[in-house]
């Protein structure tokens, strides 16, 4: 495998208050957006932080004290397709196909026997969109 970049992914109840929280005061600047989901990352490290809005919709017993529920380790690769053969083939506990985000993600999931769920994502530019570097 090779990991080229580390995310830590989150799920917050006030997205605008943890941008400002993470660019004031622990010089992250945001270079992706949809609606309700940024990344974040500095320009000195590959590591990020992505903030997704929790689901208003959900009752709040549905996710409170869920811990590494709403956690989810990110690795961004190159290969992912090989690497979910390779992942499938060991017996690791993928969950679902590759899935591609209109923010231009494709991911997948799989989470270890403690429950950390990990996420391996390559970036796909969507059609038209600049190249990320």
């Amino acid at each position: 495998m090779n990991v080229v970049t580390t995310k830590v992914s989150l799920t917050v109840d006030d997205i605008s208050a943890s941008i400002r929280f993470f660019t004031s005061h622990l010089g992250f600047r945001e270079v992706e957006s949809a609606e309700g989901y940024v990344c974040l990352r500095r320009d000195d490290t590959s590591a990020e932080i992505a903030l997704s809005e929790r689901d208003p919709e959900l009752p709040p017993q549905t996710w409170r004290g869920q811990g590494l529920a709403d956690l989810a380790v990110t690795l961004t690769v190159t290969d992912l397709a090989g690497e979910y053969e390779r992942l499938r083939r060991e017996g690791a506990a993928v969950h679902g196909r590759i899935r591609q985000e209109p923010w231009g993600e494709q991911l997948l999931q799989l989470t270890d026997p403690n429950g950390v769920v990990v996420q391996l994502t390559e970036w796909v530019p969507p059609a038209g969109a600049p190249e990320r570097t």
